[in-house]
């Protein structure tokens, strides 16, 4: 992108101001996970900032992190997501929140591929995800074969999200131009 995702204008607000005021009005609390240097937007009081124990580990890291310092908090579970979706839908996190009862985790499943960054995880999961970062075997989906995963689909997903908008990424300058058009601050 040639910037830094987080920082990135979006109507009013950067990038990540705009994904913790659309999940803080559904979780609390809000916990962001930074790398040790990065420049973050001035965020809420209430939203707490960790960083990462070790750089370059990627989201496996930053889930581990963030899990950790919720479960400090006595959280038993977390809505887990990356500040490139901006196009998230409150209604998807409380549908996904719903579908994780009685579940370790719970992620959408779509065209064969997870969404671990649209998810829920239970802080109990730790144990597991720490292992994995041990084994340097750094993808997040990877959790969901070692603890009791729901595996959302499409049609459930649709009820609260009808194009799916909130599992888009911001990973290219396209998909950032299309993200503002949609949201309509183009």
């Amino acid at each position: 992108m040639g910037t830094a995702k987080a920082m990135l204008p979006f109507g009013p607000e950067t990038m990540l101001q705009r994904v913790v005021r659309l999940t803080s009005g559904v979780v609390r609390p809000v916990v962001v996970v930074a790398a040790a240097d990065q420049e973050l937007p001035e965020l809420p009081r209430t939203v707490r900032i960790v960083c990462d124990r070790q750089p370059d580990r990627g989201p496996l890291e930053a889930l581990v992190v963030g899990l950790r310092a919720l479960a400090e908090e006595e959280v038993d579970a977390a809505f887990i997501t990356a500040c490139d979706v901006p196009l998230l839908n409150p209604a998807l996190i409380r549908r996904i929140i719903e579908l994780s009862a009685g579940f370790d985790a719970a992620a959408p499943h779509i065209d064969g591929f997870y969404h671990p960054l649209v998810a829920v995880y239970r802080t109990q999961v730790l144990p597991e995800a720490e292992a994995l970062l041990a084994a340097d075997r750094l993808r997040p989906a990877l959790l969901f074969d070692r603890v009791h995963t729901r595996r959302i689909t499409t049609a459930e997903l649709t009820i609260a999200d009808p194009n799916l908008r909130s599992l888009a990424n911001v990973n290219s300058p396209a998909d950032y131009e299309a993200a503002l058009a949609e949201a309509r601050f183009a």
